[in-house]
């Protein structure tokens, strides 16, 4: 069994730590795409890649802005506001 440092140690933690968020933040993006492809219909390649690259923080602030989205106008009007 090989000797693991204190170092390695945190280092594999801190890993896994930052996987686990962007899983979580990736998981976030899928859900509010789907929403919004159910409620405004098949959104086009540009604005899927602009709410991927979106923070964390955008993409929960959009997951409560789309409740009140009654068009696409109303996604486009949200990202000129950020």
């Amino acid at each position: 069994m090989p000797y693991i440092t204190s170092i390695e140690r945190i280092s594999r933690e801190e890993g896994r730590q930052e996987g686990r968020a962007e899983g979580f933040q990736q998981g976030e993006v899928a859900v509010v795409l789907r929403l919004l492809n159910r409620r405004l219909g098949q959104l086009s390649p540009a604005q899927t890649a602009q709410i991927q690259g979106l923070a964390l923080e955008q993409v929960e602030e959009l997951s409560e802005s789309l409740l009140d989205f009654e068009s696409i106008a109303d996604l486009e009007n949200w990202f000129s506001r950020q």
